[in-house]
């Protein structure tokens, strides 16, 4: 490819240097984690200060197609998958929809003694037992996300259930049980070394957390989940419309 900058263009020159970058990800020397030039090679090479190609940078990792790890450099993101917040399904049909395979690591289903959290949004008491089923979920290169899905005790749900089904499928067609409204809160922290052992990464490193409160058209409480994904790993989007 031809990387250079058109300094004549009318067009800015943070938006060539990201119409460049674009284009050299795609190539397979670049993909699945390898590292960008460093930011003053970059400027060097295309005769731009080193705020252009931060520019760029930044839109490209905005968009959860780049990384940048601190004391390393900037490396293209590993099998980066986007999910819409506009739209929500359990994570097996998310992923058949997009024709994603991945793989179980793990899958637990077992009666605990209900978290805090879980007796306040189910209204049940304290001591009130729910069934809770673990799930570690990711691909060849390893584990991604790991969750943990409390459901109401009144839907009945047994712990002797195939839960590499689609969960919410499970619940309308067994249980008679639709799931019509989730309320999701989202955040970024760091990884505990319980976090980094579960997914194979190193206790520090970013993880994206999920909390999911799903209800039935009745808004009655259905289900509790909370996902830890790898954060290099997800990108969520919601588009908004006025």
């Amino acid at each position: 490819m031809k990387f250079e900058i058109d300094h004549s263009s009318k067009l800015p020159l943070h938006y060539q240097v990201e119409e460049l970058l674009r284009q050299l990800i795609e190539h397979p020397d670049y993909q699945n984690g390898k590292f960008l030039p460093p930011e003053v090679e970059l400027a060097n090479m295309l005769g731009v200060s080193r705020n252009t190609i931060r520019q760029a940078t930044n839109k490209l990792e905005y968009e959860g197609i780049i990384v940048r790890k601190k004391g390393y450099g900037t490396k293209v993101a590993e099998n980066s998958l986007t999910t819409q917040l506009n739209s929500w399904h359990s994570f097996t049909q998310e992923m058949n929809e997009k024709g994603i395979s991945f793989k179980n690591f793990l899958i637990k289903a077992e009666w605990v003694e209900a978290p805090e959290k879980v007796t306040s949004f189910f209204n049940v008491s304290e001591n009130s037992n729910v069934l809770r089923i673990t799930r570690l979920r990711g691909d060849a290169n390893g584990p991604f996300v790991y969750f943990e899905s409390y459901l109401h005790p009144r839907i009945g749900v047994s712990e002797n259930e195939d839960f590499t089904q689609p969960l919410y499928e499970l619940l309308e067609t067994k249980y008679k049980t639709p799931v019509s409204i989730s309320r999701e809160k989202i955040k970024a922290r760091i990884a505990s070394k319980i976090t980094a052992d579960r997914l194979h990464i190193k206790k520090g490193e970013p993880v994206l957390i999920r909390e999911r409160f799903v209800s039935d058209p009745g808004n009655r409480p259905v289900e509790y989940n909370i996902g830890f994904y790898v954060a290099e790993k997800f990108t969520y989007s919601i588009e908004i419309r006025r």
